[in-house]
């Protein structure tokens, strides 16, 4: 049976948890900044960015590998985060089954092969591009396969009274097995040096990132974020059931269009540029659930700043534990989130 969210969410209660999770994105966004080979106190972080806001010049090198390096890779984790933390929560208000995620509707499974074929494929392709353009190739063939397997799952489970949510999940698994044998024939065909650029996509990372990449994906997953928390009250309403989410005055089959829309934007935006990025899109939601109950118009919001921070530290994990190298932030939250999915499959049996 769903689990019914409680009437009048406490005020106060959210705002300590707005209140926490705001104060540990904070810290985490010093911690991201300020760490790493090259160690930037706060204080000094908040005169870079002082300067860098005011127009000042500051030709220093902790300005340099601030502004440059750090500043868009921390945006990027925050709207990853957030984008992947609150597309889960509500890919599983929408299914109601604390084992979605955004993977669940093929997002990852069409950006991993799209973005496959275009490392191992796209050599003739790439040469003909001009040499600003080439650096775009991989995310936006893969933000182009994600959309492409969701709007193929979305057709398949188009009926004439609306979507079938079953038929939705079962044609994300299947369309996810075509792209994984897909991905597997290219991992086939692929060179060393493609099978090395194939791996580290797949294990997911944020590094190399420049602004010229990140800014145009922040307002993709802003807007997707927007949509999603948007649908708080009908995502409440659909957690007792279909039936009574349409006797409330819910437009339910508005409602699932919207959601698969918006889960696809922000979680196809986010591989796009970072690669698969596993368990964030679980994990999260369940702590947020656990720790505050199941009212969306308080787990959505507190779901996407967790995600910011523990997508932060687990970056700043990354990239301090193999000094100078980095792991791919991928290892890190998958050695997290599979221990956390275990011990929830433990719990529900033990129910």
């Amino acid at each position: 049976m769903a689990e019914r969210p409680a009437r009048g969410f406490g005020t106060v209660r959210l705002g300590l948890a707005l209140g926490a999770v705001l104060a540990l994105l904070l810290v985490s966004l010093l911690l991201a900044l300020g760490l790493g080979a090259l160690a930037i106190p706060p204080g000094r972080i908040l005169a870079i960015l002082w300067a860098a806001v005011t127009g000042e010049a500051d030709g220093a090198t902790d300005s340099a590998v601030l502004l440059a390096v750090r500043l868009p890779r921390v945006a990027l984790a925050v709207a990853v985060g957030a984008g992947l933390s609150a597309a889960g929560a509500a890919l599983q208000g929408l299914f109601r089954n604390p084992l979605a995620d955004p993977q669940l509707i093929g997002i990852s499974g069409g950006a991993a092969m799209a973005a496959s074929g275009t490392i191992v494929l796209g050599g003739p392709l790439l040469a003909s591009l001009p040499a600003a353009l080439v650096p775009w190739a991989l995310p936006v063939a893969a933000f182009a396969g994600a959309l492409v397997v969701t709007t193929l799952i979305y057709l398949f489970s188009l009926r004439r009274d609306g979507l079938d949510l079953s038929t939705l999940l079962l044609a994300g698994v299947a369309l996810n097995a075509i792209a994984m044998a897909c991905l597997g024939l290219f991992t086939y065909l692929s060179d060393d040096q493609q099978l090395r650029d194939l791996n580290l996509w797949m294990l997911g990372s944020l590094a190399g990132a420049p602004w010229a990449q990140v800014l145009p994906v922040l307002p993709l997953i802003g807007l997707a974020l927007l949509g999603i928390l948007a649908l708080a009250r009908p995502l409440n309403a659909l957690l007792l059931g279909e039936a009574e989410a349409f006797h409330l005055g819910f437009r339910i089959e508005r409602v699932k269009r919207q959601l698969v829309v918006c889960t696809a934007l922000a979680a196809g935006a986010a591989v796009a540029l970072t690669g698969i990025i596993g368990f964030v899109g679980l994990l999260v939601p369940h702590l947020v659930r656990l720790a505050i109950g199941p009212d969306h118009r308080a787990l959505l919001p507190v779901a996407a700043l967790l995600g910011a921070s523990l997508l932060l530290l687990a970056d700043l994990l990354a990239r301090l534990v193999v000094l100078p190298a980095e792991l791919p932030v991928g290892v890190v939250t998958a050695f997290a989130g599979a221990p956390f999915f275990l011990w929830l499959l433990s719990r529900r049996r033990a129910t």
